[in-house]
């Protein structure tokens, strides 16, 4: 029960019940009272440069604590967090974004007040569009309630929300005293199950039964339900690009990446060939299946996520993702005997074009890079080869590997490390970034510089946008960018130490130094072979480029 609370500080209470303990932003007239009461709070807010950078470190954030915050002023500050809040939408990732506003009475008088566009409610219709519930604190009676009722829409259904806080509302105290009753979800027993029970006679009767993994099972916090499951009926586990490390890649029951044509020819044919295919909290997005070249025959396979399942053609509603992941462990399914000792057999990856050349290529740059890998590191990796390359690395543990691998968005990397580095202080932080991306949002390495954090920043430079040289072939100037002398940027930023590598001796070098100085953060410019790609990269080109010709 609440009593004498301000609608401010009950909000800081309720973010504090979520496990946010930090939150992210920049501060502006309308909701500098609010910030004052964040500052008086036990919440550490970490002041960023942008506000769509604020957006992807409370992405990064929530991805590894379950739950992110931020908080920007009207407009000004709001709209320029979309990209970032539509990319959490996308790909899952329950972000709250707290937005001060006009004051109620202030509206009132007619006169256009500064940040406004069209209308009051112009914000508020925006996020409305890629957020899955919102509100304004508009009315004390129900302030506290309707904090209630969106926190736990983000939590619940791990999309962002948003709230708006008019600024001369934050330290207002409701005439009434409030209790948190909770929020009942509806799950039917009857098709849940009869939805277990149709899932353990497929898999009685498979031969060899397959586990495809996605990213709800990092979200739903299901990783350890999912690996009981795997263990119990002995059944491999591979996962999709945008799941990588939903469980720890050495698990010996787990085979790989799927991504249809465009991964691993091995694990394409071991999932594609399965009579059984379990998709858990996988979303079937382009690149997940490989830009479509996935061959799952829907016949045999089971996609149970947070929003469906269904069972070959057979459609159940209302089934709860983790009742059913509960209830399918209960139900103890019992599969085929079989050795799953070295079903993907390991591979001498290096190619004769890499062996011959002492000049960088990003895969074989990755390959050093896995050597070093280790319990206590989190890889964060931009769009582009970045991330594509970044498919061969070997995560140690669960949910150390974050990506916008759905979404997309170039300029990912950097702000969510600082996200991610805020959420987890005592891990080491690897970004992999192209330079590309790193012009968009490289200046958030300030911040976390400013705060003490110490990433590796490996840079691909390749001088451009090299994902679309190879999408659209040409010597097309539009995927040029200025050269700049990224090294000295640390300089700029306040401390670190930077490395300019042109040859594998020399980015051995750098990369040995980076990992035993962990007292200080790195940046490594690493200067590509020209043209230099991935295979994964080259053979989704090859796909899209029928697209975008």
């Amino acid at each position: 029960m609440t009593a004498n609370v301000s609608i401010g500080q009950y909000l800081v209470r309720r973010l504090r019940d979520y496990g946010v303990d930090d939150l992210f932003g920049i501060p502006g007239d309308y909701v500098l009272s609010l910030y004052s009461e964040l500052e008086k709070s036990p919440i550490n807010v970490v002041g960023c440069t942008r506000e769509d950078c604020a957006g992807f470190a409370a992405d990064g954030y929530a991805r590894i604590r379950g739950m992110g915050a931020l908080c920007v002023t009207y407009c000004v500050g709001g709209l320029s967090v979309c990209n970032s809040i539509a990319g959490a939408y996308a790909e899952k990732s329950p972000v709250v974004v707290i937005s001060g506003s006009p004051g109620i009475k202030e509206r009132s008088t007619g006169a256009l007040l500064h940040h406004m566009v069209r209308n009051f409610r112009t914000q508020i219709d925006v996020f409305e569009k890629f957020t899955i519930a919102g509100t304004e604190l508009s009315d004390s009676m129900t302030a506290f309630s309707e904090i209630d009722r969106v926190l736990d829409a983000c939590d619940r259904y791990k999309r962002p929300v948003y709230i708006d806080v008019p600024r001369d509302m934050v330290h207002v105290v409701p005439p009434v005293t409030h209790g948190y009753t909770g929020v009942s979800f509806s799950n039917s027993e009857e098709a849940t199950n009869e939805a277990i029970q149709e899932t353990v006679r497929r898999l009685s009767s498979a031969e060899n039964p397959v586990i495809l993994a996605g990213v709800e099972m990092h979200r739903f916090r299901l990783q350890e339900q999912l690996i009981q499951l795997a263990e119990a009926a002995n059944i491999p586990i591979a996962t999709t690009m945008l799941g990588k490390s939903v469980v720890s890649e050495r698990h010996p029951l787990f085979i790989g990446l799927y991504e249809g044509a465009i991964g691993d020819p091995q694990v394409t044919r071991f999932v594609e060939e399965s009579d059984c295919v379990l998709l858990l909290g996988t979303f079937l997005t382009d690149i997940n299946l490989g830009v479509f070249s996935a061959k799952l025959d829907p016949g045999r396979c089971i996609l149970v996520t947070s929003e469906t399942l269904r069972i070959s053609h057979h459609h159940y509603h209302d089934v709860d993702l983790k009742s059913f992941l509960t209830g399918l462990i209960d139900a103890r399914p019992q599969t085929t005997e079989r050795n799953t000792t070295n079903l993907i057999p390991p591979r001498n990856t290096e190619s004769a074009d890499e062996a011959g050349t002492d000049l960088l290529q990003t895969s074989w740059m990755i390959r050093e890079l896995n050597k070093r890998l280790d319990a206590d590191t989190i890889v964060i990796a931009d769009v582009g080869d970045s991330l594509f390359a970044a498919t061969e690395l070997t995560i140690h543990e669960q949910s150390e590997f974050l990506s916008p691998a759905y979404y997309a968005s170039m300029g990912f990397s950097i702000p969510a490390a600082l996200g991610a580095a805020t959420a987890k202080p005592d891990h080491r932080i690897v970004v992999l970034v192209g330079d590309g991306a790193f012009q968009m949002t490289g200046q958030e390495l300030s911040t976390l510089i400013r705060h003490g954090h110490n990433p590796i920043v490996i840079l691909l430079d390749n001088h451009g946008y090299g994902t679309e040289r190879y999408l659209h072939e040409g010597e097309w100037k539009y995927n040029e960018i200025a050269k700049w002398n990224y090294g000295d940027l640390m300089q700029v930023y306040g401390g670190g130490v930077s490395h300019l590598v042109q040859t594998k001796s020399e980015y051995i070098q750098a990369l040995e130094r980076a990992w035993n100085e962990n007292d200080s953060p790195h940046l490594i410019q690493a200067k590509l072979k020209e043209n230099d790609a991935s295979q994964t990269l080259r053979k989704l080109a090859e796909r899209l480029s029928k697209s975008v010709g």
